[in-house]
């Protein structure tokens, strides 16, 4: 669009597609986590059956984990902000060693989607506290006829980038629930670990092949 067409269709278009962007975020978010606390907290799946462990500990160290996981990751970004590579890499290395912590509390099936959890946690949280108020301030800034502030631009973009980059690694540790081979086997920590790669490398595949200058084929 030219900066007219933009002034009128962003600040109507744009709040719209955000509304139901948000709002499904704290939809799915809520949901997942009453049934977090229906398999996971009110049967006996969340700690391995020969662990020692009290199932209150348990779950004071599930909900820790789920809901600091938001404040890490945001940290780590304002603090490799331009760094993105490296905050690949770091970011990475801090799963694993949370995946390999909780291989030694959880029993399988429930490490699996405890990093699912975390991942959809930092997704909503992302949308709510970093995408919609970044957003808020685009379309302000072009519903006034003036340039939206690059780093608001770019803070928006980035966050919303790596919800995708989440999506599909999240979406395997919901599916993993049904293949028992893979959640209990000793290594499933690593397996975990090879998966977040997998996704990873398919969301970038997606986004090389959505940079490709040739027209779509159907």
């Amino acid at each position: 669009y030219d900066a007219d067409s933009k002034k009128k269709v962003v600040p109507e278009l744009m709040p719209r597609a955000l509304y139901w962007f948000r709002w499904g975020a704290a939809y799915t978010w809520i949901t997942g986590f009453l049934l977090m606390g229906l398999v996971y907290y009110m049967q006996p799946n969340l700690l391995p059956s020969e662990s020692t462990m009290g199932k209150g500990t348990g779950i004071a160290i599930s909900l820790v984990v789920i809901l600091v996981a938001f404040f890490v990751y945001d940290a780590l970004w304002k603090a490799l902000a331009g760094k993105e590579q490296a905050g690949v890499v770091v970011s990475f290395a801090i799963v694993a060693v949370v995946v390999f912590g909780l291989s030694r509390i959880f029993s399988g099936r429930a490490l699996f989607i405890h990093l699912g959890a975390v991942f959809g946690t930092i997704m909503a949280l992302n949308v709510w506290m970093r995408i919609w108020p970044s957003q808020k301030k685009i379309i302000a800034a072009i519903k006034g006829g003036t340039a939206p502030d690059g780093a608001t631009v770019a803070l928006a973009g980035l966050r919303s980038k790596q919800n995708t980059y989440m999506s599909v690694p999240l979406l395997m540790t919901m599916l993993s629930n049904h293949y028992p081979t893979i959640y209990g086997s000793d290594l499933g920590w690593l397996i975990l670990l090879v998966l977040v790669l997998v996704g990873w490398g398919a969301v970038k595949l997606l986004y090389i092949k959505s940079a490709d200058t040739a027209p779509a084929k159907f």
